[in-house]
């Protein structure tokens, strides 16, 4: 444990953008690690970027197709053994209350990889990954990491407006994820939570590019507004509507799918402005639940929302999916929403909320008959509920 708060240490007052040769410093001295390398995710979730000096050398590697990639997607540590001198590659996830930034990779002497030097490992790991979104305040290194290619404005303002792409807690999982990554237009999701609550919002801006970023800019920063008032999501669409409607006179306006949830009994409030859906995997069955349809936000004047209700169960896998996916169509002119989408969601059952979103995007690109015309956004949420949570 010594070791563990010195490494600790050595992180909280090391440079924003400095830490990654601090925490190699750091494990030189105190695990003997010969070789530490930091790689964080890219926007697309489908490689993982070196972390380096800029400007970029350092070839990024797969997350489906690498041992690195393999710690990343089952968030085990995972070591392999380098015959030739007897050390040992240990990659770790570098994740923060389920939001997965990357993998740490260390090279090790062999007899530094007890199971009590790989859970002080991975715990240093997990501190790492707190470091790098307080130093995201201050420098620009790990967000540039991140980057296969160059975003455009629109999708820079919508990843700068995302809470995270996954989070977890005992109650609930979630993941999401915005195609095409670098030139998404106005899709957007948000969560936010309580000890006993969790409100989650999925956004649809009309138009495209940067006028379609900045209109929902406008809409999701108006619901966070009003959700930070405290006042229920029926007013807090209401007053974003005003907002919306305020800057466009009913000639741009937002879709929005809104829903508050009551962590001790699974309750959820709902309102339905708009084009996002929602889909449910309960067991064996995939449906989509249908609520009272009402204006998008912005659309006309002083609009007034009422919430609906319905309840999850422990086990429930709620997918929330924009226009852009269940209104793709096949080369034979099927719509995904018939039947594809629902195989989808069988299809990728077996794994965790943060990877569904992705699993789902990929069938999708198999699917459509053509490059797409508009954003495509999956969000998963797996509802544990606090009973069922307590019980594990």
């Amino acid at each position: 444990m010594t070791r563990f708060l010195a490494v600790e240490r050595a992180l909280r007052t090391g440079a924003p953008h400095e830490l990654l040769g601090t925490v190699r410093d750091a494990l030189i001295e105190h695990f003997q690690a010969t070789r530490v390398d930091l790689l964080v995710a890219d926007y697309s979730s489908t490689v993982l970027q070196p972390v380096i000096t800029l400007p970029h050398t350092a070839e990024p590697l797969s997350v489906r197709s690498s041992p690195e990639g393999r710690a990343f997607l089952s968030q085990e540590p995972y070591g392999k053994r380098i015959s030739q001198d007897g050390t040992v590659d240990l990659h770790l996830p570098v994740t923060v209350r389920g939001d997965r930034l990357g993998i740490l990779t260390l090279r090790l002497p062999e007899h530094r990889c007890t199971p009590q030097d790989v859970d002080e490992l991975t715990g240093l790991a997990e501190v790492l990954g707190h470091e790098i979104l307080v130093a995201e305040r201050d420098t620009d290194l790990y967000l540039q990491a991140r980057r296969s290619q160059r975003l455009t404005l629109a999708a820079e303002m919508q990843w700068q407006l995302l809470p995270a792409r996954s989070c977890a807690r005992h109650e609930y999982a979630i993941g999401g994820q915005l195609e095409p990554a670098y030139d998404i237009h106005g899709d957007n999701f948000d969560w936010a939570t309580t000890a006993d609550t969790l409100t989650l919002t999925v956004t649809n801006g009309m138009g495209e590019g940067i006028h379609a970023s900045l209109l929902t800019n406008l809409a999701v920063n108006a619901l966070r507004n009003a959700r930070r008032a405290g006042i229920g999501i029926a007013d807090q669409a209401a007053l974003a509507d005003q907002a919306v409607y305020a800057q466009h006179q009913g000639l741009q306006y937002v879709s929005t799918l809104l829903l508050f949830f009551e962590l001790t009994t699974g309750r959820v409030q709902v309102v339905d402005a708009g084009s996002p859906q929602l889909w449910r995997q309960r067991g064996k069955v995939v449906e989509r639940i249908d609520f009272e349809a009402q204006q998008p936000l912005g659309m006309f004047d002083e609009t007034l929302y009422d919430a609906q209700e319905f309840q999850a169960l422990p086990g429930d896998r709620l997918i929330f999916v924009s226009d852009g996916v269940y209104g793709a169509v096949s080369g034979t002119g099927e719509v995904f929403k018939e039947r594809a989408l629902a195989r989808a969601i069988q299809n990728v059952r077996l794994l965790p909320a943060a990877s569904v979103p992705r699993a789902v995007l990929e069938e999708l690109r198999t699917y459509r008959d053509a490059d797409p015309d508009d954003d495509a956004l999956v969000v998963c949420l797996d509802w544990f509920g606090r009973d069922s949570a307590r019980s594990h």
